[in-house]
């Protein structure tokens, strides 16, 4: 086949795969035509055998041959406008309805015919330059900087407050800078401060609290996130136990209803203590002791902190900070450690709530399979696990403490309760409740009742989520192993069932700390009041000598 002929064919197959819109017919629309493909290729093969397109593509080939410059777009632009009178006479301008009048600026098809054929390459591949969209910034690194409104009403407050000859504060009195300012807990005063003064110099400037609060956009976060990084040590992505401690600290110093432990350092250290344990037995769900902002979030940490902030009566902020609920915390564990060297083993945990607990259920919480001591004695729970326990026994009402009870009665591990695992646990119950004279009940007739109970998807095991989703899964774990509360279940005691309707947002840990403080206190004020008899009594012994 000659070269000639070859590139004809070539030719001839490239136009026939064109786009209709490059005909550039200005009586057809695009739409017609790629509507009707069998039109499409009866207008090629008309314009294929027009005289000067047979002219085009020789000269095409010649120019090709002899190597020279092809100027495509000149001779098919004389070709078209040449070729555009020829067409068949079902396009005759006569028949035709008048064509609306264009405008350059609206048309897209005049849009597209602006398109520069020589920039192209190709008479036969002109497309239209895409519209450039302008698509706003979305994403901000250290988040999205503040409005101009809200950044001048914080400068001039910061200017307000900082006008003085220092042009700075020092850190007893950055505290309103904290409250009017930041709107954060005035307790987190010094914490804040010593974010912003790195260097240590005593004194927090003007100009570097703006460089932190409003060029760090510190400013537009939430609440939670701000407390989340002025209370984080560099480099980490988490908050630790210790990372806590500065605001204990200053809330011990500060607040007016805890000013009567400032001569008893001991008792505010285990204050602290306290308080932080608890926060991460309910916000650090992994119990990895790293709580991240997510965690930090979804809790109630912050609403607990502003409540403590405004109110002068520590013992009404229930989560958390309450000093009562320490107070019981701290004195039932001073009951067990009958050594006081703050461990306890096996055989004082078994005393807990008047021998309350099996044998089983106790070495199941020391072989450490659910949650390892912190503690590094053998075979000794220390305070912060002993926190643990008491949260989860004397409120199964919460996930974290069903979640700790699940996992005791998992011995598998696999995830799911089955009969087995809980019929071990139940078999000392029933063995008690027959030493005591108590009507036994068979663990056929339990089972029955835990399936009622909690309602399962599937009556031959429970998992974790059917607990969750049933409000009286606490229920089930006292029928297993606490046998106290497992008659006061089945008595149903009135007493509980009306305090239960008298204040429904108060939690079971609510309830029991308060009942529990009451009593610890009428003991305590007993104790006393013996005691001071026994004085009297020895001074009036003594008087005549």
């Amino acid at each position: 086949m000659s070269l000639s002929l070859k590139m004809e064919i070539d030719t001839v197959e490239d136009v026939t795969c064109l786009n209709p819109e490059l005909l550039q017919l200005p009586e057809v629309s695009p739409f017609a035509l790629k509507t009707t493909p069998l039109l499409v290729d009866d207008l090629f093969s008309q314009w294929l055998s027009l005289p000067e397109t047979g002219n085009l593509v020789k000269s095409l080939i010649n120019d090709a041959k002899a190597g020279t410059a092809i100027n495509a777009c000149a001779n098919f632009s004389n070709v078209n406008a040449v070729g555009s009178s020829s067409l068949p006479s079902m396009f005759s301008s006569v028949n035709a309805p008048p064509l609306s009048p264009r405008s350059l600026s609206g048309s897209p098809r005049s849009s597209k015919q602006k398109s520069s054929p020589s920039a192209l390459g190709s008479p036969l591949k002109l497309f239209s330059d895409p519209m450039q969209e302008v698509i706003p910034q979305f994403y901000f690194q250290n988040g999205r900087p503040p409005t101009k409104e809200l950044k001048e009403q914080s400068l001039s407050k910061i200017n307000h407050l900082f006008n003085n000859p220092l042009n700075g504060l020092l850190i007893d009195e950055f505290k309103t800078v904290t409250k009017e300012v930041c709107k954060l807990p005035s307790f987190l005063s010094s914490a804040l401060f010593r974010k912003i003064d790195v260097d240590c110099v005593g004194i927090v400037t003007r100009d570097a609290f703006i460089t932190y609060w409003v060029d760090g956009n510190m400013l537009i976060m939430d609440v939670a996130t701000q407390i989340f990084e002025i209370l984080k040590r560099p480099g980490n992505r988490h908050l630790t136990q210790v990372d806590f401690r500065p605001i204990l600290r200053e809330l011990l110093a500060t607040h007016p209803g805890l000013k009567f432990l400032q001569n008893t350092p001991e008792f505010q250290d285990r204050y602290a203590e306290t308080v932080i344990y608890r926060i991460f037995y309910h916000m650090n769900r992994s119990g990895n002791g790293r709580l991240t902002r997510r965690e930090l979030k979804r809790g109630e940490l912050i609403s607990a902190m502003q409540q403590a902030d405004e109110e002068d009566d520590i013992n009404k902020v229930l989560r958390y900070f309450s000093y009562e609920h320490f107070y019981v915390i701290y004195c039932k564990f001073w009951e067990l450690d009958t050594d006081h060297d703050f461990f306890i083993d096996r055989e004082n945990l078994i005393r807990y709530g008047n021998h309350a607990l099996t044998y089983r259920i106790v070495d199941r919480i020391f072989s450490q399979a659910l949650r390892k001591f912190a503690g590094d004695v053998e075979g000794k729970m220390g305070y912060e696990d002993f926190v643990y326990f008491m949260l989860s026994e004397e409120d199964k009402s919460s996930e974290p403490s069903l979640e700790y009870w699940f996992k005791c009665i998992d011995l598998d591990g696999n995830g799911v309760l089955t009969p087995n695992e809980m019929q071990f646990f139940y078999e000392e119950q029933l063995h008690r409740m027959e030493c005591l004279a108590l009507e036994p009940v068979l663990f056929e007739d339990i089972l029955c009742q835990i399936i009622d109970m909690v309602a399962p998807e599937r009556e031959d095991c429970i998992t974790l989520q059917d607990l969750k989703g049933s409000k009286l899964s606490g229920n089930v774990f006292n029928i297993l192993f606490n046998l106290n509360k497992f008659m006061a279940f089945e008595t149903r005691d009135p007493f509980l069932i009306r305090q239960e309707r008298e204040d429904p947002t108060l939690t079971e840990w609510d309830r029991f700390a308060h009942r529990e403080y009451i009593r610890l206190s009428m003991e305590e004020d007993v104790e006393d009041a013996s005691n001071g008899s026994a004085d009297v009594w020895d001074e009036s012994l003594e008087a005549p000598f």
